[in-house]
């Protein structure tokens, strides 16, 4: 019998996948659980209209990502930061500030984990890696000025 999950199920598929399951497996397990439904025409008609919005709305989340990715290449991203006697920082600039100032400073807001960076240290200039999506970045420059401590 052709059933259609309705929820992933461990061993069987995932949700929305199109299977074939026994008839006594399909009657007594999955069908009194809700975890799936038979594989009507009219079911398949649904599930495929269904996949059809999902990669629509996917091709417009790519399209918002490239476009944000093309803004954010080749940008700088400007911070200040005390420094000691050699040039070096006090503590380090992580990837939350970055991610912080990123979004002051060019109105795009990303996770601190999507920033692809080290521990800033020292003063200058910092390539670092910005991932808009899943395999959309752009690479961005951090520029480090340090500020004398009193």
């Amino acid at each position: 019998m052709k059933v259609i999950l309705l929820q992933d199920v461990k061993g069987v598929g995932k949700k929305d996948e199109i299977i074939n399951a026994s008839d006594g497996y399909a009657r007594n397990f999955l069908f009194p659980k809700k975890l799936a439904m038979e594989a009507t025409p009219g079911a398949l008609k649904g599930i495929e209209k269904m996949r059809k919005a999902e990669a629509d709305r996917e091709a417009e989340r790519r399209a918002q990502a490239s476009a944000t990715a093309e803004k954010l290449r080749g940008k700088a991203i400007n911070m200040t930061a005390k420094t000691g006697a050699q040039g070096r920082l006090y503590g380090s600039i992580t990837s939350a500030e970055v991610a912080a100032e990123l979004n002051k400073q060019h109105g795009v807001n990303i996770d601190k984990r999507d920033i692809k960076c080290e521990n800033i240290r020292t003063v200058g200039d910092v390539d670092i890696e910005v991932r808009v999506y899943k395999d959309i970045s752009a690479k961005m420059t951090v520029h480090v000025e340090g500020v004398a401590a009193k």
